[in-house]
């Protein structure tokens, strides 16, 4: 089966139209949200168009549901009969038509764009329902089933949801970020409606929808923290949120897209990411397990936080060829083990810079730490709770004032500076590039351009890791 990521959105584009805000849902949290359907909404016409972008993978994940609990219903979701398909239902009641797509959603760096279009009353039975994914209309289905003529979708105790299929319970709960969540009320939409392919990239992009909402549609944007269920369109009816509060709000959009930790580059299945691809944790009996992030520099320089939750870890760098972190199967190392690895990692339990030439203060349990790369000077710096340890200054350019360097004078960095976390088996990291994170942050800072959201200001002339940034300092 193929993958679908040729036409991955980035979020590098300039597009014209801003996406500013999405939602982080997690299933481990329960956290969804759902509102009844308008009781003269249409039973044969619809079109859903909504962004996502997934942190976990491999689990049934409900991202759209127009239905009756327990019924059958309309689904969008991925798949787990076959892995990370993106599986279509068209049902009510005791009656279902299901769909899987051949291409797999397994790209954990990127957006993407879904708009399922149905209008049952169609004589053409491919015509009942279009699939669009990242702008393009699916015909390839890995199988296809299509509802009967004329079929008619439940509308009594019927409801929209996100993230889970029932209210409270989480069943099929969805990890990763949604945001631009449409839904048109008695029409059959295309997906030119809501994107446009870039002219020099061929990419997909978002653009401002325009047209009507019909008598029971609605429109998320998620632009308002503390009312994230609010709908801005159609019947004016608001979504109740299920566990949700405004610290799930996020800056990580299709238009500027946040990097985060990257469950496709990590050691091995133990090694897992939560709250929007924020906390690294183990399954435990994996010993040392590491992972990367879903974003790499050649140059530039680069400021992310963590927070201290336990020992046995370390955060640092690693080049994306790394011939031992994450994926040597000699041994579980961890950053900075072995002389001639092309990574570096600062352990928290003693300050130590492994593969480095420095030795920071060490964070106890709870503390906030700051982390600054400077790629075009080939330096790194720690510091804990506002303070840069070593007596150090990310901002002293060539001078490299107290920080480590020694593995970027002495190894082949050819390819790109990654992000990189250790985590000992049972422990437990928290992250923060920026976009979204599960630390929570008192103060609220971001880089000089004024993206991120970070517990200290960045030093000067350092900037988030997002594809905003990227594009005009990466």
């Amino acid at each position: 089966m193929e993958t679908l990521q040729r036409t991955a959105n980035r979020g590098s584009l300039s597009t014209g139209y801003d996406i500013d805000n999405s939602l982080k849902l997690e299933d481990d949290n329960t956290e969804n949200l759902y509102r009844a359907l308008n009781g003269s909404t249409s039973t044969t016409k619809f079109t859903v168009s909504m962004w996502f972008k997934r942190t976990e993978l491999g689990a049934t994940q409900l991202l759209y549901m127009r239905g009756v609990a327990g019924n059958e219903a309309v689904f969008l979701r991925t798949s787990t009969e076959v892995n990370d398909a993106l599986q279509v239902d068209i049902g009510a009641s005791s009656t279902n038509s299901r769909s899987y797509t051949s291409q797999l959603l397994r790209d954990t760096s990127a957006w993407y764009h879904v708009v399922l279009a149905v209008d049952t009353t169609q004589s053409t039975a491919t015509d009942r329902f279009k699939l669009y994914l990242n702008g393009n209309l699916i015909t390839d289905f890995a199988s296809r089933s299509n509802p009967a003529e004329d079929f008619a979708m439940e509308v009594s105790s019927a409801k929209h949801r996100h993230g889970a299929y029932n209210d409270t319970d989480g069943f099929a709960g969805y990890c990763g970020y949604i945001a631009e969540c449409h839904y048109i009320d008695g029409s059959q939409v295309a997906q030119t409606e809501f994107g446009e392919f870039d002219d020099d990239s061929g990419i997909w992009k978002p653009k401002q929808y325009t047209g009507s909402y019909g008598t029971g549609g609605y429109y998320l944007d998620f632009s308002d923290s503390s009312a994230l269920g609010n709908n801005s369109a159609g019947d004016g009816t608001d979504f109740t949120l299920n566990n949700i509060t405004s610290t799930d709000q996020a800056t990580d959009s299709p238009t500027n897209n946040f990097c985060t930790a990257n469950v496709l580059d990590g050691t091995d299945g133990n090694i897992k990411n939560q709250e929007g691809g924020t906390k690294i944790t183990t399954d435990g009996g994996s010993s040392w397990c590491t992972m990367m992030a879903t974003m790499g520099i050649t140059k530039g320089k680069w400021y992310w936080e963590a927070q201290y939750v336990n020992n046995n870890i370390f955060v640092g760098v690693a080049d994306s060829q790394d011939i031992y972190v994450p994926y040597s199967s000699a041994a579980k190392y961890y950053l900075g083990n072995v002389a001639d690895s092309t990574s570096v990692g600062w352990y928290f339990d003693n300050g130590q810079v492994y593969n480095g030439d420095a030795t920071f203060t060490a964070p106890s349990a709870d503390d906030k730490v700051m982390i600054a790369l400077d790629w075009d000077n080939k330096a790194i710096y720690f510091g804990v709770n506002g303070t840069w340890g070593n007596s150090s200054n990310p901002e002293s350019g060539a001078s490299k004032t107290g920080a480590s360097v020694y593995a970027f004078n002495n190894a082949d960095w050819d390819n790109f500076a990654m992000p990189a976390f250790t985590v000992y088996q049972g422990n437990t990291l928290k992250i923060n590039f920026g976009g979204y994170t599960c630390i929570s942050i008192s103060s609220g800072n971001s880089d000089e351009d004024g993206y991120g959201n970070f517990e200290y200001a960045p030093p000067s002339g350092y900037y988030a890791l997002c594809t905003k940034n990227l594009a005009e300092y990466g």
